[in-house]
Formats: C-alpha cells, sequence, structure tokens
C-alpha cells in the first residue's frame, strides 16, 4: 500500500499531533479531547501503525546522560552504502542512519559510551572498513530544533485548548547530567523499542511494582532523559522530498540563523556543529520544486550564510531508537 493512498485526513493528523505531543497518552484521553470514541482513536492508530509507518518511540536526549554526540558523513561505493549504514545501525551507539547522495553517502549520528568506544569506531573500524572512502566526523555543539520537538509542534492543527490538555508537565533538567542504573538502562531500553508499551509489561522488565515504575518514568521524562519521539513516513503529510543541509555561517550568525531554521516550518532538525560547515539541519518539502523554493527565498534569504550544501534524502535506516546496555 503506498503512502499516497492513505494520506493521512484531519482526524488522523490530529492523533499525530496528539502523540507528538504525549506519546504515551492513553487512547481515552486522546478521544476525549479529540471527541471521538476510543476504538475510533485505537483504529486510527492502528492504521498509521500498519500502513503509515507511524511508531512512538521512547528516546533518549545523550546530552542529559553526559554522552557527546556525534554527526559522521561516510563517502563509500555505491554497492557498500546500505550494507554499511545496517551495520551501522545494529550498533547501540547510534540513534540516527541514513542514505543520502545518490547512495554514496552514509550519515549516522552517534554518541559512545566514553572516548575509548568513540575512537575505535572513528579511528580503527570505520578506516578500515572496505570500501569506505572518506570519514568525517562533526562533533554536534547545540540543537537548535529537534529531540522532543517534531514537526507538528510547528503545525496548527489542534487549538490551543486541545494542545493544553494533551501536553504533559515539562521537563525540569537540572545543571548536572543524570547517572542511570540498571533499572532505568531496562526501562528506556524496553521504550525504545515501543513507547507505548504499557507499564504492566514494563513492571516485569525492571522487576519492580507498578508504583516504582511509574516513579521511575516520571523521572525520567521530569529529568529530560526520556522524551516521546513519533515516527512517521513523511508522505503522510505531503512531504515527500526530504534533504539533508550543510550551511557555513560566520559565526556570529550562529545564533541567529538557528533561531531562525528553527521557525522555519521545513526544519525538523537543527544544530551548531565543528567543521567547515557548522550547522547541520534536515528539511523536509512537497517536492524538489518546494525544495528549490526553501532553498532560493528562505535559506537565501538568511544574512551570514555564505554557502549551503543539499544532499536529499533517500533513505532512513535507524531513528532514534534506544538499545540499552550491551
Amino acid at each position: 500500500m503506498t503512502v499516497e493512498s492513505i494520506a493521512a485526513d484531519e482526524l488522523d493528523l490530529q492523533l499525530l499531533q496528539a502523540l507528538q505531543l504525549d506519546g504515551r497518552a492513553p487512547f481515552s484521553k486522546i478521544a476525549g479531547v479529540l471527541g471521538v470514541s476510543d476504538q475510533t482513536v485505537a483504529r486510527r492508530y492502528a492504521k498509521l501503525r500498519s500502513r503509515g509507518g507511524l511508531r512512538v518511540i521512547g528516546a533518549t536526549d545523550e546530552t542529559r546522560i553526559g554522552r557527546t554526540r556525534w554527526y559522521l558523513r561516510l563517502s563509500c561505493t555505491p554497492d557498500a552504502a546500505e550494507a554499511l549504514a545496517t551495520a551501522l545501525a545494529r550498533r547501540p551507539d547510534t540513534s540516527w542512519v541514513g542514505l543520502t547522495s545518490g547512495g554514496t553517502e552514509v550519515l549516522c549520528v552517534m554518541a559512545a559510551r566514553n572516548r575509548d568506544e568513540r575512537d575505535a569506531l572513528l579511528f580503527d573500524k570505520l578506516q578500515r572498513t572496505p570500501r569506505v572512502t572518506a570519514v568525517s566526523a562533526h562533533c554536534l555543539l547545540h540543537t537548535f530544533y529537534g529531540g522532543s520537538l517534531g514537526w507538528f509542534s510547528k503545525a496548527e492543527i489542534l487549538p490551543p485548548e486541545q494542545i493544553a490538555a494533551l501536553t504533559p508537565p515539562p521537563a525540569e533538567p537540572g545543571p548536572d547530567p543524570v547517572v542511570l542504573d540498571a533499572t532505568d538502562e531496562l526501562l528506556l531500553a524496553a521504550l525504545g523499542r515501543d513507547g507505548r508499551t504499557p507499564v504492566t509489561e514494563l513492571r516485569k522488565v525492571a522487576q519492580q511494582s507498578e508504583s516504582a515504575v511509574r516513579r521511575r518514568l516520571e523521572q525520567l521524562r521530569r529529568s529530560g532523559v526520556l522524551f516521546m519521539d513519533v515516527q512517521f513516513d513523511s508522505g503522510l503529510i505531503g512531504q515527500e522530498m526530504r534533504a539533508t543541509l550543510w550551511l557555513t555561517v560566520t559565526p556570529s550568525a550562529l545564533g541567529s540563523v538557528g533561531a531562525a531554521l528553527a521557525a522555519h516550518r521545513e526544519i525538523v532538525f537543527a544544530a551548531a556543529i565543528t567543521g567547515p560547515s557548522n550547522i547541520v539541519a534536515v528539511a523536509i518539502c512537497r517536492d524538489t520544486m518546494a525544495l528549490y523554493r526553501y532553498l532560493s527565498e528562505r535559506i537565501g534569504a538568511l544574512d551570514g550564510v555564505p554557502q549551503v550544501e543539499t544532499a536529499p534524502m533517500l533513505r532512513q535506516v535507524k531513528r532514534l531508537t534506544y538499545e540499552g546496555p550491551r
């Protein structure tokens, strides 16, 4: 079944935004806010999962547990790209893997647990991988948009009163990194497979009472370690073209350009990174003409951006899934 044949209608979009606001909200709560039955919400959710690629994932903010994220650009021969992307996706220290540049480049976001693991991947495994022709590693310095903020945070689908009714209490991250214990790791691993895993099942995973599990989840969400990520085929919302943008920005304009990108409806991720291209962003547009207009009219209008490299995304192999301890 093609995405076009199941393009999201108004209720589907409302459900997607509701899940973006709180991916663990009970169907009964979502139904009450949207003014439909529990069964209707359950059916729509099942349809979007089976035919629209919908997944609700419990994702981990690596910065909250003291890990530095790296954005890797791996150039390779076309026959090696898919195998390399698949191998990287299996690693527990990668959170996003994609194929771009006509199948000659693999993009990867990784956050190793320590310096030795980082160096082993960057200086040993990748350098020795056959048919990898170049490795470029960029440290992510600051995220302007992404994480718990998805495309629906910019959409005007639900009215303010419904948004307020579905929005959970905000995270209150402290100044110091959070130290996870074994139970936290187990819960994050389970939620990384399915963010809507019921507490009754999480209780078995953690071997703790339901009340203890609920407290743990609340602590993880309140500290900013855990957030709910809603994944779906962007074709559902009529956005067929996805591209990675590498922007070269004058240092004094980093903040203003990053803030402008974060406000653009087309941008689903934007961050400051190290390297000659010091901002990386991901844009979704309706088609190639829409991408052209976005680049020429909106990116082109930004002060302090003398150069932009654009790489259309062919396929996402992995996105924000926490695999737990090795």
